[in-house]
């Protein structure tokens, strides 16, 4: 079957409950879809009350339609076929289409949705002539009101009429940017990613945090942070990297801290680091990959300590999930090969034979009284680096710069 599709029309998810504020979820919608197809120039996006459209103008509409399947806020979308608004050619179009689509043995239904008023048919008239083209030159038709095997849309508007039979399932949730700002502590493992991926299925606007300590950590596992905030921008745009100096925190640790604790005294680090940043940058959550019980730092005695240090919420979706919910989802959004490369971070660094599970506040609140807590968190915020990735292809020189917040 070759069709030559003209449009895409995209329905939208959840924003259909917002009431007064649809509005400004279908504006951030409109502008996600942009960003995530900011490379086909071609393309004509617009965005009204009940549905979005998007006119192709030639472009490769199987590259358009796999990355619409993953943006946020789209409930489904159907490929359309523009054709002169005149029931001759209407009904022709018609026929040529079910000639390509229809076989002996379907059911088949016509849905009509006249937006021109002025049309020379109503919805219903429309739904009977073009019903009677259908029985006239396929004898085998057979119409079924209730889930046919083929459903023809037929949408009269001012321009034009849009034919279309398909309806793609959307990535759903709601578009990113629509619940404010998070800051997604992005390691290079397999947890944070799905932790991203699925804060900005729910709108948040994700920008990762990373902490690196050269020469303890590589390049190269920079750059495979960087690869994994770049997958994520599928689901709704461009992000925000944000590169942490932690080598000075980690070094410091490890010389003024016992072993058993300098994973729980890291994590405290870390979270302080954060928030600075989330601040700074107008977040309003912290957002990470801890699954309850993995690993040490991530019981309940060893999460309640490192949280001491900030009041700001700290969202945690897969705390949960075993490792092969994590692991199967991190399949599905294309994360999970890049985060088993085996490039060192920071939560290796230095990592304690036997870490404490079950940290005592006070005894962190001690050793840390060694430290120049203060004075290291603020030059580690002072020296952090901004990377605006925009895609999965993006340039490792683009847009970075010294960030001076104080």
């Amino acid at each position: 079957m070759t069709v030559l599709y003209d449009e895409i029309m995209v329905r939208y998810g959840e924003l259909s409950t917002k009431g007064k504020n649809r509005g400004y979820f279908i504006n951030r919608l409109a502008k996600n879809i942009r960003e995530v197809l900011a490379d086909m120039p071609e393309l004509k996006i617009t965005a009204v009350r009940d549905r979005a459209h998007i006119e192709l103008n030639g472009a490769d509409y199987a590259e358009v339609s796999n990355r619409l399947t993953k943006v946020f806020g789209i409930q489904n979308f159907s490929p359309s076929i523009k054709v002169e608004k005149s029931m001759p050619i209407i009904k022709e179009e018609v026929v040529a289409l079910f000639k390509e689509i229809y076989s002996e043995g379907q059911t088949f239904k016509i849905a009509t949705r006249r937006a021109d008023h002025n049309f020379e048919l109503d919805s219903t008239e429309l739904n009977i002539a073009l019903g009677d083209v259908v029985f006239d030159n396929f004898s085998y038709a057979k119409v079924q009101m209730k889930k046919p095997d083929i459903t023809l849309r037929v949408e009269i508007r001012q321009d034009a009429t849009y034919l279309s039979f398909e309806d793609i399932k959307g990535a759903g949730g709601m578009p990113v940017g629509t619940a404010g700002r998070g800051h997604l502590m992005l390691s290079g493992g397999i947890d944070s990613p799905v932790a991203g991926y699925l804060a900005l299925k729910r709108g948040v606007e994700i920008e990762a945090v990373h902490f690196a300590s050269p020469p303890y950590t590589s390049p190269g596992a920079l750059k495979k942070a960087k690869d994994l905030a770049a997958k994520l921008t599928v689901f709704g745009g461009s992000i925000t990297f944000i590169e942490v100096p932690f080598t000075e925190i980690q070094e410091e640790i490890k010389a003024k801290a016992p072993q058993a604790y300098l994973m729980t005294i890291t994590r405290r680090f870390m979270m302080r680091v954060v928030d600075r940043v989330r601040e700074e940058r107008g977040g309003k959550v912290i957002i990470n990959g801890e699954s309850l019980g993995q690993v040490a730092s991530q019981t309940l005695g060893s999460m309640s300590a490192i949280n001491e240090v900030t009041n700001t919420p700290v969202i945690r979706p897969v705390v949960t999930m075993d490792k092969n919910e994590i692991i199967e989802i991190a399949e599905k959004i294309d994360t999970f090969n890049l985060s088993i490369l085996p490039f060192e971070d920071c939560c290796t660094v230095f990592a304690p034979p036997s870490p404490k599970t079950n940290p005592k506040l006070e005894n962190c609140i001690q050793y840390e009284k060694r430290m120049d807590v203060e004075g290291m968190v603020d030059r580690a915020v002072k020296g952090i680096m901004l990377t605006t990735i925009t895609g999965e292809n993006w340039d490792q020189t683009e847009e970075e710069e010294f960030a001076d917040f104080l």
